[in-house]
C-alpha cells in the first residue's frame, strides 16, 4: 500500500536518503575508526577524481551523481561511495569532524530530512556546499598533477578504439596481432573479447554471466591450444569456462568451484587459482580436463594470495601476499616444492600497506612485471630476479594497471581513464625519479588530528568469555509478533473503502502474515459487500491467500480492477529447479477456490456463468536475461514458459494449456534491443462456456498501478482494443518489439524528486482467435508506442510515469485506438 511511503518517511526520515550520503558517511566512519585504513585514504579514488580533472571532464554535481553518473560511468554504483565518501572527507577538512557526525546523526533539535538538516547545521544549501567541494576538489588535483609533472611524465599509443570499461587481465595470441580480455563497458553486455592490435576494433567473442565490476572475470590462456579460460558467477560461487579463441566454441568445465585468481602452466597444461571457502584462501591445482581440483596449500586464517601467474616453464609461481593488517607482500614459490607440501615461500618486495597487483613473468623469466600505489599513483614496476632489484618504468598521470610483457623493449598496460581501462603499449624504461602525490585523507588528520583517537579496539579486546550467550532451537512460529500496523485507503468495484493493515513476521522474517481489513461506507453498494478482508501467509515457497470482497488501493484508478466480490482461498507453491542467475528455472503450483463471484477472477470484463468454482493452475518458466551497465531493460536472453489451467466447474472440468517464448537481441546501438514475443493456447472445453477461452485487449495499466510498466507485454493485454474484448477457444498471437537507448537527464529536477532516464518503445502485434475453426476465426493486428520517464522521489523510491497510444484492428473492421497514461509506484 502507497501510503506506507508516507509513514516509513514518518519513521526512519533518513532512510530517505541518496546511497552517496548512506554510504559515504559510513565508508569515512570506517576508515577512521580503523585507524586511517579504507576508502577515505585511497589511492584508487584519488586516481578517479585527479583523471577527472586531467581529462578536462566535469564532476558531477549533488544531483547529477544520482540522476546519471552511477548510470553511465563503467564504476556503476561504486561511484556513490566515491562521491559521498569524498564530499564527507571535504566538510571534515573544512568544518571539522564534529560537525559531519552532527549532520549525519539525529538530534532532539535535528530536521528530519538529510538536505534540511544539512543546512541547519552548516547554514548553507547543501547544493552550495556540493559546488565549493567540486571547486576545492580540482586545486587539489591540479596540485597532485603538478607535482607528478615535475618528472617527465610517460607516453603511450593506444591499440583501441574505445575505452573497455572494466578489464581482467589480458593475453596476446601467439602472432601477436590481437589482444583478449574479459570487458564490460556501459551499452553493451560483459563479454570476452578480441582487440585486433592493428586497427584497434574491438570484437565481442562471448558474454560473460555474473561479470564483476572492476575486473570482469578471472582469465588463463594457454596459447598452444588457443583456450582462454575464464570465470562467471564472480559475485558468487564462480564457474569456470573454456573457450577457443579461434573457433568460437566453449564449454563450462566446472561448476561452482569458488575458483578465481587463474593462472596457466604451459609446461604441464594444468590450471592453477585461489579457492575461497569459509574465510580460507587455499591455492588449487586443476589437470586436464579441468572439471576437478586439488588442494595444494590452505593458507593460515587471516592470510590471501591473489594475482598468480606461473613462469613459462612451470617452475616458478608468482602471487600477492596480504595479511589481516593490510601488510602486502609479493612472494614467490618454487612450484614443484609447494606439490610435496613444502610451502615456503620467498618474499620478493615488501609493499607495506600498497597493493603488488598482477604481477607477470617475462617469457624467458628473468623480470617481473606488475603495477602498485607505492607513490600513490598506480605505476608499473619491474622486479628482476636476478638481481633482486625493483625498478619503477612509469609516470603516470592518471594509472596504469595489468601489463603485458611483449619484447625486450616494450609492453602492453591498461590505462585508466574516465570511460575505462584503456590497452597502450609503452616503452621500457627505468625512471630516475617519481613524486608521491598527497592523500586528502592525510591533510585531514593533520588538520584535525581528533580522528587519530577515533579508532576502535581491535576484536581481541572485547570480552567474548564473560559474554553471556544462549543457545536453543529457534521456532518461527513461536517468534511470530506484530511489526507494523496503519491505516489504509482502498479501493472496491468503484468505491472507497478505509481500513488497517496489519504486518506480522518471525524475528528472521522466514513467516510473513499480513491481514487488511476495511469498509466502504457508501450505500449505493449492498450490505453485504461493503466489509473486506484480505489475507496473506509466506513461508519458505508456500503462499497462502484468502479474500472475503477484497479490496485493493490502485483500483481506485483506471480501467484495470483486481478486486471480485465474493470470496476465495488459494495455496502456492513455488520451487526453483535451477537458481544460477539471472538464469532460473521454476515451477509454481496453485490450487484455489472461489465462490459468490460475478466475474472471472483473470477476465474482469467476463461475467461467470457458475459463481463457485475450483482451479488448479500449474507453470513452468525459463529464464535467462542478460544487460549491460546502465540498462533500463533486460537487453537480451530467452524466456519459455508453459502453463496448465484447470477449471472445475458444475463437476466438470475445463482444462486450458498454453505456452510463451520471448527471445531478445542486443543491437550495436548501446542500450537498444530487438525482441519477438509470442504466445499460444488450446482450451479442451465447450466454446460457449466463459471459464473455457482465452480473452485479450488493452494495455492493462492503471492511471497509478503497482504491476509492470509494460504491461503490453503480457500474455493477454492487446493494446488498441477494450479489455477482454477479444477471446476465442484458441489463439496464436506474436508481437515484434523495438527497445530504444534512453535518453538520460542529469539536472532534471531536485535531489528529493527527479526524472533520469526517458526510453521509447515501439512494437507490432497479430492476434488470431478460434483457430481451430474457420467460421469463429478472428485476427488482429495493432501497432503501438510507450513513453516510459522514469521518476525518482524521497531519493529511495522510484516510480515509472508511462504513456503510451497503440492502434488495433481486425479483418475488415475500422480502426479503433487506445491511449494510456499511468504512474507506476514503488518500482
Amino acid at each position: 500500500n502507497p501510503l506506507s511511503v508516507m509513514y516509513r518517511y514518518l519513521t526512519s526520515p533518513r532512510w530517505s536518503s541518496p546511497r552517496w550520503y548512506i554510504e559515504g558517511i559510513a565508508v569515512f566512519m570506517e576508515t577512521w575508526n580503523a585507524g586511517g585504513l579504507g576508502r577515505a585514504q585511497g589511492a584508487y579514488d584519488e586516481m578517479v577524481f585527479r583523471t577527472r580533472v586531467a581529462e578536462r571532464k566535469p564532476l558531477y554535481d549533488v544531483l547529477a551523481i544520482e540522476a546519471e553518473g552511477t548510470a553511465v560511468d563503467f564504476q556503476a554504483g561504486a561511484l556513490s561511495y566515491m562521491y559521498g565518501t569524498r564530499f564527507m572527507s571535504y566538510l571534515a577538512y573544512t568544518y571539522g569532524p564534529e560537525k559531519l557526525v552532527r549532520w549525519t546523526g539525529r538530534q532532539e533539535d535535528g530536521k528530519a530530512y538529510f538536505a534540511s538538516q544539512f543546512e541547519h547545521v552548516y547554514g548553507l544549501p547543501l547544493k552550495d556546499s556540493w559546488s565549493a567541494w567540486i571547486d576545492s576538489e580540482k586545486q587539489w588535483q591540479q596540485e597532485n598533477l603538478r607535482t607528478i609533472r615535475e618528472y617527465p611524465v610517460t607516453n603511450d599509443r593506444s591499440l583501441s578504439r574505445r575505452a573497455l570499461g572494466s578489464v581482467s587481465r589480458g593475453f596476446l595470441d601467439p602472432s601477436g596481432t590481437r589482444l583478449y580480455a574479459g570487458v564490460r563497458f556501459p551499452g553493451q553486455v560483459a563479454s570476452i573479447a578480441a582487440i585486433n592490435l592493428s586497427d584497434g576494433s574491438v570484437e565481442l567473442l562471448e558474454d560473460v554471466k555474473g561479470a564483476a565490476l572492476y575486473y570482469t572475470s578471472s582469465t588463463a590462456f594457454d596459447p598452444l591450444t588457443n583456450s582462454l579460460f575464464y570465470t562467471t558467477d564472480n559475485n558468487d560461487w564462480r564457474d569456470i569456462v573454456l573457450l577457443n579463441v579461434k573457433t568460437g566454441k566453449s564449454r563450462r568445465v566446472m561448476d561452482d568451484g569458488r575458483i578465481g585468481d587463474l593462472a596457466f602452466n604451459q609446461a604441464d597444461q594444468s590450471l592453477w587459482g585461489v579457492r575461497h571457502d569459509n574465510g580460507f584462501s587455499t591455492i588449487v591445482r586443476i589437470p586436464p580436463p579441468y572439471d576437478e581440483w586439488n588442494q595444494i596449500w590452505t593458507l593460515p586464517y587471516g592470510k590471501d594470495v591473489f594475482d598468480l601467474d606461473i613462469s613459462a616453464d612451470g617452475k616458478f609461481l608468482v602471487a600477492g601476499l596480504t595479511e589481516a593488517s593490510g601488510q602486502q607482500q609479493l612472494i614467490l614459490f618454487n612450484i614443484d616444492r609447494l606439490r610435496n607440501g613444502d610451502t615456503f615461500f620467498e618474499v620478493l618486495f615488501d609493499f607495506d600497506f600498497s597493493t603488488p597487483s598482477n604481477f607477470v613473468f617475462n617469457k624467458d623469466g628473468r623480470f617481473l612485471y606488475g603495477s602498485s600505489y607505492y607513490t600513490g599513483v598506480s605505476n608499473i614496476y619491474r622486479y628482476s630476479l636476478e638481481t633482486k632489484e625493483m625498478d619503477i618504468l612509469t609516470n603516470a598521470e592518471t594509472g596504469y594497471f595489468r601489463p603485458i610483457p611483449t619484447g625486450e623493449d616494450s609492453l602492453i598496460v591498461f590505462r585508466y581513464s574516465g570511460e575505462g581501462f584503456i590497452p597502450v603499449k609503452i616503452g621500457i624504461a627505468v625512471q630516475e625519479r617519481v613524486n608521491a602525490i598527497r592523500y586528502y585523507g592525510q591533510a585531514i588528520v593533520e588538520k584535525h588530528p581528533q580522528l587519530r583517537s577515533w579508532k576502535l579496539k581491535p576484536p581481541s579486546a572485547a570480552a567474548v568469555d564473560s559474554a553471556s550467550t544462549v543457545a536453543s532451537e529457534y521456532s518461527p512460529v513461536g517468534n511470530i509478533t506484530l511489526a507494523s500496523a496503519y491505516p489504509v485507503i482502498e479501493g472496491y468495484k468503484d468505491f472507497v473503502a478505509f481500513g488497517w493493515r496489519f504486518n506480522f513476521s518471525d524475528k528472521i522474517l522466514l513467516h510473513n502474515l499480513n491481514l487488511t481489513l476495511s469498509y466502504s461506507s457508501n450505500n449505493l453498494l449492498p450490505a453485504s459487500e461493503r466489509f473486506h478482508a484480505s489475507f496473506s501467509h509466506s513461508f519458505w515457497e508456500w503462499t497462502i491467500r484468502a479474500n472475503y470482497n477484497g479490496g485493493n488501493f490502485y483500483d481506485l484508478f483506471g480501467p484495470t480492477k483486481v478486486t471480485r466480490k465474493g470470496y476465495s482461498a488459494s495455496v502456492r507453491y513455488k520451487k526453483y529447479l535451477v537458481y544460477d542467475e539471472p538464469k532460473t528455472l521454476d515451477y509454481t503450483l496453485i490450487l484455489a477456490g472461489y465462490g459468490g463471484l460475478e466475474r472471472l477472477p483473470e477476465f474482469q470484463n467476463i461475467a461467470a456463468s457458475f459463481d463457485k468454482f475450483l482451479t488448479l493452475r500449474g507453470q513452468l518458466t525459463y529464464e535467462y536475461f542478460n544487460r549491460s551497465i546502465g540498462a533500463v531493460d533486460d537487453e537480451k536472453g530467452t524466456r519459455w514458459q508453459m502453463i496448465s489451467w484447470n477449471n472445475y466447474v458444475r463437476s466438470k472440468l475445463y482444462p486450458r494449456v498454453s505456452a510463451n517464448f520471448d527471445y531478445g537481441l542486443a543491437l550495436p546501438l548501446d542500450h537498444s534491443s530487438l525482441w519477438l514475443r509470442s504466445s499460444a493456447g488450446y482450451s479442451f472445453g465447450n466454446r460457449s462456456e466463459p471459464f473455457a477461452n482465452f480473452y485479450f485487449g488493452g494495455f492493462g495499466n492503471n492511471w497509478i498501478d503497482y504491476q509492470d510498466a509494460k504491461r503490453y507485454r503480457e500474455d493477454f493485454s492487446f493494446p488498441g482494443i477494450e479489455l477482454n474484448a477479444a477471446g476465442g477457444k484458441t489463439y496464436g498471437k506474436m508481437m515484434l518489439e523495438w527497445t530504444l537507448p534512453p535518453l538520460r537527464f542529469r539536472n532534471f529536477g531536485s535531489p528529493g524528486l527527479y526524472s533520469n532516464w526517458m526510453r521509447l518503445a515501439v512494437f507490432s502485434s497479430v492476434l488470431s482467435t478460434n483457430l481451430d475453426r474457420r467460421q469463429y476465426r478472428k485476427t488482429l493486428g495493432n501497432v503501438g508506442s510507450q513513453l516510459d520517464l522514469r521518476i525518482s522521489f524521497l531519493s529511495s523510491f522510484e516510480g515509472t510515469l508511462s504513456m503510451g497510444v497503440a492502434v488495433a484492428a481486425e479483418e475488415h473492421q475500422r480502426f479503433t485506438r487506445e491511449f494510456m497514461v499511468s504512474l507506476k509506484l514503488l518500482k
